[in-house]
């Protein structure tokens, strides 16, 4: 029953539209499936290092300590808005996508999806807070406590995987109207208002 509910909320929680979803989305739009699914490879990294770090207490060295926690927020937020104007000056270039990347090929590895990924997975506080006070909630009573919360994060990772490639696969079927110029253009203004805008929301609000 625990865990029907946690797959569950692990699935609404996908679901919802936040930093993840944007950068593994605009790396499938840029670069076709297989930079998606790097991102998304990155940003799971990200998720099972916080979800273990709830497990052995680390995160809550980060909640109590305030230094560590505004720190970490405005690099969070530093790299957000660097990838939001990097997005903003593609689109202004609009330059023709042409040669692999028009196919929709990783261009030019998978090492810079997965990094952007995992770098904005661990450089957000709020994904540490998230861990700390999600998965407790699903411990059965009597349960090793350390263990089970590390076996949650491992199914929240399945989970996001499962979503995120099943987004992944729904972008790629679409690369024929999505890989127009004036579309693809439009895209990365609206990926980089996006990202901006997530990167400003990270410095302003409170815990």
């Amino acid at each position: 029953m625990y865990l029907l509910a946690f797959v569950g909320a692990c699935v609404l929680v996908a679901m919802v539209p936040g930093v993840s979803t944007a950068i593994i989305l605009r790396q499938t739009l840029r670069a076709g499936r297989g930079s998606g699914m790097a991102a998304t490879l990155g940003n799971e990294t990200g998720i099972l290092l916080w979800g273990l770090s709830a497990a052995f207490g680390l995160s809550a060295l980060l909640v109590a300590s305030q230094l560590a926690y505004d720190v970490m927020r405005v690099v969070g937020a530093v790299v957000l808005v660097v990838m939001g104007a990097q997005a903003l000056w593609q689109a202004r270039k609009g330059a023709p996508v042409t040669g692999p990347e028009a196919e929709g090929a990783v261009v030019p590895g998978w090492r810079g999806p997965y990094l952007a990924g995992v770098g904005t997975c661990l450089a957000n506080p709020k994904a540490a807070v998230f861990a700390m006070s999600f998965l407790p909630q699903f411990v059965p009573p009597g349960q090793n406590v350390p263990a089970t919360l590390a076996t949650l994060a491992v199914v929240w990772v399945l989970v996001d995987l499962l979503w995120y490639g099943l987004l992944i696969w729904a972008v790629a079927k679409a690369k024929a109207w999505l890989g127009r110029p004036a579309v693809r253009r439009r895209l990365e203004q609206i990926s980089g208002v996006v990202l901006i805008g997530l990167g400003v929301r990270l410095v302003v609000d409170s815990r």
